[in-house]
């Protein structure tokens, strides 16, 4: 049996980066949001045993190494299931671009590995697994507007903004994330040292989901109403910075702005721009293409090299995206998608 599974990517609305901790990994804050744009993963079932990944992109590596090898042994290990398995990577993401491709692939792989075995593992199982395997991977069990903190593995569903419509470019460099973050590090050692990145209390009412390390299991909090509390506590939060602007002259909108745009509005930032715009002067051209394009906030996207800009209408994103392609870039003009359109459209045909 094939299992067809859409892979979406996701763009970071902001990514504070905090102190490095004593498992090597560093603590951040960032709303990750999923896209329209995607992968597409089979999984198929077949007599025997043992996993095999295929890919036509030569930079997808195909051995353990590759997360949907890792993850469908972890998730195969779970369901106590003894088959082969064979996952296909059908690439349209680009590779080391910031989108959580390779994530996303992965948490599609163990989701169509579900639906092909016609068994299914738990919510706490999952995450688990999903944590495990990767930092980014977890908000993709999530969809839609995400908190993520810790190492960016403990997420929240946050109340889902209405769709909005972005340009996505894509310039022909890989940004790996370890050499990003070697040389945030660098920096740092070189300068004042950071604060560990915070929500304000009233945003974290809710306990913060934390890996089980005799477990391996994320812990999360069952209770719907907290994670509620902390996605109207950070909404209140972003919505008090984004209006204290009036004390600084800048101009206060109406409160029937877009939320997302309101939210990038309040002058949040992705951290990793200072060290890889220097490294890599193209894509700091690029996010001012976007803004001369008639962008209303550019970012990159992770450690990059993606960089996207976020419209006030489908109209100007898709004149926005033609315009940048004459320019000699890779631009996609897609829009965010809301919790509910990530679930249905991810089996969907």
């Amino acid at each position: 049996m094939t299992v067809k599974v859409r892979s979406f990517a996701k763009i970071n609305l902001g990514l504070h980066i905090g102190a490095k901790r004593a498992d090597g990994f560093h603590e951040l804050l960032t709303v990750y949001q999923t896209i329209g744009l995607h992968d597409v993963i089979r999984v198929s079932v077949e007599r025997g045993n043992g996993i095999e990944i295929r890919c036509e992109d030569p930079r997808v590596p195909k051995d353990e190494s590759n997360t949907c090898f890792r993850i469908v042994e972890r998730a195969m290990d779970k369901l106590r299931a003894r088959r082969r398995i064979v996952v296909e990577i059908a690439k349209r993401l680009p590779v080391q671009g910031g989108l959580g491709g390779a994530s996303s692939n992965a948490v599609a792989a163990m989701l169509g590995l579900e639906r092909a075995l016609k068994k299914s593992l738990g919510r706490e199982e999952r995450l688990g697994i999903a944590a495990e395997v990767g930092s980014d991977l977890p908000l993709f069990l999530i969809g839609g507007t995400v908190l993520g903190v810790g190492r960016g593995e403990q997420v929240y569903p946050l109340e889902d903004s209405p769709v909005l419509h972005c340009v996505v470019v894509t310039p022909e460099i890989g940004v790996p994330t370890p050499k990003a973050f070697a040389e945030w590090d660098r920096r740092i050692a070189l300068g004042p040292k950071p604060m560990a990145p915070s929500v304000p209390d009233a945003a974290l009412k809710g306990r913060s989901p934390t890996l089980n390390s005799s477990t391996s299991k994320l812990t999360v909090d069952s209770v719907s109403d907290r994670i509620n509390e902390l996605s109207r506590g950070l909404s209140a939060w972003l919505s008090e910075a984004f209006l204290s602007q009036a004390d600084s002259g800048a101009p206060v909108r109406g409160r029937a702005e877009n939320p997302l745009l309101a939210l990038v509005r309040a002058g949040i930032e992705n951290d990793f721009e200072q060290v890889v715009f220097p490294e890599y002067p193209e894509l700091r051209e690029v996010k001012r293409a976007l803004v001369r394009a008639g962008a209303k906030y550019a970012s990159l996207s992770g450690s990059g090299s993606t960089l996207y800009g976020l419209f006030a209408s489908r109209v100007d994103a898709v004149h926005a995206a033609a315009r940048l392609t004459e320019q000699g870039w890779t631009a996609q003009a897609t829009a965010t998608l809301t919790r509910t359109q990530y679930w249905r459209r991810i089996f969907g045909r």
